[in-house]
């Protein structure tokens, strides 16, 4: 280890101990989150999510398939993620690398254990034809936490999402048939026995766990997904659950009220 990430570290380490963190948040603050759903015309949903300076571009794709053998009436997410060069020094060009294949992994679970896309209903022909929803994640700008910023403007991207049935003479457009309220993903990190939400990119380069809990508006779990070599206890796990979900019930009205304003320009 170089001397300068040493020197951040302890840094990171001493304001830790005195309750305090680089940016001046408290352990369990959100930077700002700006979400901005319709931002790619071409797409059927898309969205631009903000947390502080970290970007992440989500845009919603369509197209007519075959279903799964062990679900001929039921249509099919797929989701991919692109941690492209100029997000990140540490990002490299080619084909996915292990950081943007969890990405996608961790996005797509707390989207399809929650069942908020009606997948049921994007069934065409049982065992023939069923809608295919592709969602392909961008990471724009990375300064820690993609996995809240990826999470958010996926789900941003489908609320506003229009299936493209005209495109292939099924139909008149309509919107993406979507449950209730969604889950929201929230991450915290651990170093020097301090646990933070959201955490800056420096923040992730010197902790030794992260958690990310996808909770629902009942505050039901409904995805867990554990990163880093080190580990929690009990009553740690509990405390990130509890902060997810009160900082999910923010985000949340966030995401909803972004989700009207598109709805209110289409009519």
């Amino acid at each position: 280890m170089s001397i300068i990430p040493t020197l951040k570290k302890d840094y990171i380490y001493k304001l830790a101990k005195q309750g305090k963190r680089i940016d001046g948040r408290g352990f369990n603050e959100y930077r700002p989150i700006t979400i901005e759903p319709g931002i790619i015309r071409k797409a059927e949903g898309s969205a631009r999510v903000k947390i502080g300076n970290t970007q992440v571009v989500a845009g919603v794709k369509m197209d007519v398939g075959e279903p799964y053998p062990d679900t001929p009436d039921s249509g099919v997410i797929t989701t991919s993620a692109e941690l492209i060069p100029l997000a990140s020094p540490d990002f490299e060009a080619g084909p996915p690398q292990e950081d943007a294949i969890e990405l996608a992994r961790v996005v797509d679970r707390g989207i399809r254990e929650a069942e908020v896309v009606k997948l049921e209903e994007l069934c065409i022909e049982p065992g023939e034809k069923i809608w295919i929803v592709f969602i392909d994640i961008h990471v724009i700008d990375y300064d820690g936490n993609l996995f809240d910023c990826a999470s958010l403007a996926s789900l941003a991207a489908l609320y506003t999402a229009i299936v493209p049935a005209e495109k292939f003479d099924l139909g008149e457009n309509y919107p993406l048939p979507m449950r209730g309220e969604p889950p929201i993903s929230c991450t915290a990190a651990k170093f020097n026995n301090a646990l933070v939400f959201d955490p800056l990119l420096d923040e992730e380069e010197v902790a030794e766990a992260r958690l990310t809990v996808a909770t629902d508006a009942k505050g039901d779990l409904h995805a867990m997904q554990k990163g880093l070599s080190g580990g929690f206890t009990v009553d740690e796990v509990k405390k990130i659950i509890k902060g997810a979900i009160v900082n999910g019930r923010e985000i949340r009205k966030k995401l909803q009220e972004s989700i009207e304003k598109v709805k209110q320009n289409d009519t």
